[in-house]
C-alpha cells in the first residue's frame, strides 16, 4: 500500500519541484512551494549536502511537502537517500539495481529512457514513472504524445522546459506528471510560493476543462 499511496499522491498533485540548491535554499523553496499549493520536490544528489537537505526538509516541514531524491545513477546511492527517508527516486538514467530497491521499500522510482524499448524494459522491471529523457524537453510534448498513442499506459513524468504557460500541452501530450525546475527555484519564498499557485491553478483550469469534455 505504500507504494501506491506515494503515487497517487504524486499524480494527485501533478507537479513537483526540482531543486538542485545548498539545503539552506532547499527549505526555502520548500517553503515557498508548500505555501502555493504544490506538496512535492526531487533533491538532487548532484548536491553533496543533499542528504543533510532531506533531513533539514522532514524537520521543518514534516508530511507537507513529499521530498524524492534525484539523479539517483545506482543502488547505493539510492539506498542512501531511502534511509534518510527520500519518498521516491528521480533518475536520468534507468538502473535495474535502483528499480529493485524501490520496489523493495516500496517506493516509486522514476527512471530516464531515451528509446520506446528501454521505457518497457524499465516499466517491466517495476519502475513507476517513465521520463523520456533528454528528447521530450528538446523536442517537446510532441514526443509524449507519439509514444503515447501506441501505448497510451505508460506513466510519463515530464521533467524540463516546463512552465505555466505550456502545462495545457504537457497534459494534452499525456504526461501524469510535470517536473518544474526555474520556476520554482528562483526568487524569495513568496515569488516563488506565486509562481507555485499560477502552476497549480494551471493544472486545476486544465483538469476541469477535460472534466467537462468528459461530461459532455
Amino acid at each position: 500500500m505504500k507504494l501506491l499511496d506515494l503515487t497517487n499522491r504524486i499524480i494527485d498533485g501533478c507537479a513537483l519541484a526540482v531543486v538542485r540548491a545548498p539545503k539552506e535554499r532547499i527549505l526555502e523553496i520548500a517553503k515557498g512551494i508548500s505555501l502555493g499549493g504544490i506538496d512535492a520536490m526531487e533533491i538532487s544528489y548532484t548536491n553533496n549536502d543533499a542528504p543533510e537537505a532531506i533531513d533539514l526538509v522532514h524537520k521543518e516541514l514534516g508530511n507537507k511537502v513529499l521530498v524524492g531524491a534525484g539523479t539517483i545513477l545506482d543502488s547505493e546511492t539510492a539506498k542512501n537517500a531511502i534511509q534518510h527517508g527520500a519518498s521516491f527516486l528521480y533518475s536520468p538514467i534507468f538502473d535495474e539495481g535502483v528499480a529493485k530497491l524501490a520496489n523493495e521499500y516500496q517506493i516509486p522510482y522514476a527512471a530516464g529512457c531515451t528509446t520506446v524499448t528501454e521505457a518497457v524494459t524499465a516499466m517491466r522491471a517495476g519502475t513507476t514513472f517513465i521520463k523520456m529523457f533528454p528528447y521530450s524537453g528538446i523536442e517537446g510534448p510532441a514526443v509524449i504524445k507519439t509514444i503515447k498513442t501506441p501505448i497510451p499506459w505508460m506513466p510519463i513524468l515530464q521533467s524540463g522546459s516546463v512552465n505555466a504557460e505550456n502545462i495545457n500541452a504537457w497534459l494534452d501530450a499525456g504526461a501524469e506528471v510535470l517536473g518544474i525546475g526555474s520556476a520554482l527555484n528562483k526568487g524569495s519564498v513568496e515569488e516563488i510560493a506565486q509562481n507555485a499557485k499560477q502552476i497549480r491553478a494551471a493544472i486545476n483550469g486544465w483538469r476541469t476543462n477535460n472534466k467537462q469534455k468528459d461530461i459532455n
